[in-house]
């Protein structure tokens, strides 16, 4: 049986559709994919994101450890609040999972991680922690809500008492405050301006309620991939997992490698692939044919494969399907992705291909 979330009665309430998602029981969608992409893209759109896992990190090596752990640095992070993203790493350079943590105080860390990748990341986390003075707790008595959309801070700070609205208010993107039983994270998953509440499980219906009553529209997992997938942003399992290195992901700015001295897990391998090079690069494509992008499709270039895609889907905000792909370097700006035996033209782009309710990419 899956699990439920503490929102689990208000979806059914709202009329969701209800699909097993890495053993939680969770919304596919309210009636329409496509007109909650929308709502997010043009007002705001909330998400039950309750079945992410958040660990709390505390003790006097916690921010030694996170050193280790991670290939971005936690060192940067000088501010109460301030949250960085970053790959958790094996020694040969490949993504166990890529994670939120946010900094607050030198000796209290906090981290969210993907909730398919649960299990794993924790063994994971309490294996390396073993040789570290630090406490690792699971806040399973927390949700999560992400209200997300260009209206989505204004409408959630609504529910918020004065306090709490004021501090959310004030927070700058990629920070969070802790606020009298609310953490609120100006974060998100969408390409949107928001943010992700954290709030006690027993409290979150209510809030839940409120925001509907304030007109945010819930949204659920197909509008979350396509608006992320719009964003550029990689879902773990299908745009990199344990064989791809964070260089072959579009992820290298996730990197730190600065201090040379800090030798955290995976580094070597890195370094050795970067000498190496050959790697292939992260791009986006735009179909210029009829038809659908999918993940796991080979990309071509004059009747030779160069390469696959490993996201894909239709944009409601660009009215055309859209994917990311890893190919080879020698990719430039036009090539081919294979579709039920047809070769269908693609133009290759940089993501972001659409943000902040704009399209990003030229289209012809």
């Amino acid at each position: 049986m899956p699990n439920n979330t503490p929102l689990y009665d208000q979806h059914v309430a709202c009329g969701g559709k209800m699909v097993d998602f890495a053993g939680w029981d969770m919304p596919l969608n309210y009636g329409s994919q496509l007109e909650e992409h929308h709502a997010v893209r043009q007002d705001a759109g909330m998400f039950d994101v309750s079945h992410m896992t958040v660990v709390d990190l505390k003790g006097k090596q916690v921010k030694a450890f996170l050193q280790k752990l991670l290939a971005n640095d936690v060192a940067r992070l000088k501010d109460s609040g301030k949250a960085l993203y970053s790959c958790m790493l094996k020694e040969d350079g490949g993504v166990i999972d890529d994670l939120i943590v946010y900094y607050l105080d030198e000796q209290h860390f906090r981290m969210v991680v993907n909730a398919a990748t649960h299990d794993k990341d924790m063994a994971w986390i309490e294996q390396q922690a073993a040789a570290f003075d630090l406490s690792t707790t699971e806040r399973t008595d927390l949700a999560m809500i992400a209200v997300q959309g260009p209206n989505g801070r204004d409408k959630a700070q609504a529910v918020m008492t004065p306090a709490q609205a004021d501090a959310a208010a004030a927070l700058k993107i990629f920070f969070a405050v802790d606020i009298d039983g609310l953490f609120i994270a100006r974060t998100g998953y969408t390409g949107e301006d928001g943010y992700e509440i954290m709030v006690p499980a027993a409290q979150a219906g209510e809030m839940w309620k409120q925001l509907l009553e304030q007109g945010v529209r819930p949204c659920g997992l197909g509008a979350r991939d396509s608006l992320r997938l719009e964003a550029g942003m990689n879902l773990y399992g299908a745009d990199m997992d344990e064989g791809i290195s964070p260089l072959e992901a579009g992820l290298n700015w996730t990197i730190a490698w600065e201090p040379v001295e800090r030798d955290f897990t995976g580094r070597q391998a890195l370094e050795a692939q970067r000498e190496q090079g050959g790697l292939r690069k992260f791009v986006g494509l735009v179909l210029q044919d009829k038809g659908v992008l999918r993940a796991h499709q080979t990309v071509t270039l004059n009747g030779e494969a160069v390469g696959e895609t490993s996201s894909g889907g239709f944009s409601p905000t660009l009215g055309k399907s859209i994917a990311l792909a890893r190919v080879s370097a020698s990719v430039g700006d036009e090539c081919q992705v294979e579709v039920r035996g047809k070769h269908l033209a693609c133009k290759v782009v940089k993501p972001p291909f659409a943000r902040n309710g704009k399209v990003c990419v030229e289209l012809d």
